[in-house]
């Protein structure tokens, strides 16, 4: 069974930073990308940033310049440096890992989320 743990969520100033951090483990052959999403209260789950097994990475333009994906290939671990932090970016942050292969085949993963709160 793959489980997803994240940590590194909290209350935070506007224009502070926080680095979420999320490892993957069990039985894992590989793992095609890994990511973040986030969901603030009434809206939907929408991608923040995503990077691939072979470095590549897409961001949303909300957090271009501001946010940082980076990935541990080797012990399947994902963080997000998260700088410059504004109101808006407060939200409910949810890591995924796409395209898992495992004995039983290959799909998708979530963690259980992690609350980010961007408020003086």
């Amino acid at each position: 069974q793959v489980q997803l743990v994240e940590s590194g969520g909290g209350l935070v100033q506007p224009g502070g930073s926080l680095r979420l951090s999320c490892a993957a483990s069990g039985m894992i052959f590989s793992i095609n990308a890994m990511g973040w999403y986030r969901q603030a209260p009434g809206k939907e789950r929408v991608l923040v940033a995503k990077i691939t097994s072979g470095g590549s990475t897409n961001y949303a333009d909300s957090v271009k310049g501001r946010f940082a994906i980076s990935r541990d290939a080797a012990k399947n671990t994902v963080a997000l440096q998260m700088n410059s932090l504004k109101p808006e970016d407060t939200a409910v942050y949810y890591c995924n890992a796409g395209g898992v292969s495992t004995w039983s085949g290959v799909r998708d993963y979530w963690g259980q989320g992690t609350q980010v709160t961007v408020s003086s």
